[in-house]
């Protein structure tokens, strides 16, 4: 199992989960179950998605898991 508090792409994307947390709050209350749900759950799904992919005995799990991750940064940067 490899050590997913070492990956400076974990340290980022916890950085990056609170950051949209932080910015969301300013979205319109009518959005609280909308846009801002989804936008914050894809963000909490980038560091879930690299802390499970650590947890992958094969490293084509490992790396399916990354691609998960990264599929939820774009679709937050979207």
């Amino acid at each position: 199992m490899r050590d997913y508090h070492k990956l400076r792409a974990f340290e980022l994307a916890d950085q990056f989960a609170l950051e949209i947390y932080k910015c969301t709050r300013l979205f319109p209350k009518e959005e609280m179950f909308g846009l801002t749900s989804q936008i914050r759950r894809a963000a909490v799904s980038v560091p879930s998605n690299i802390v499970e992919g650590c947890a992958k005995s094969s490293q084509a799990d490992y790396s399916r898991f990354l691609e998960i991750a990264y599929g939820s940064v774009c679709e937050v940067e979207y």
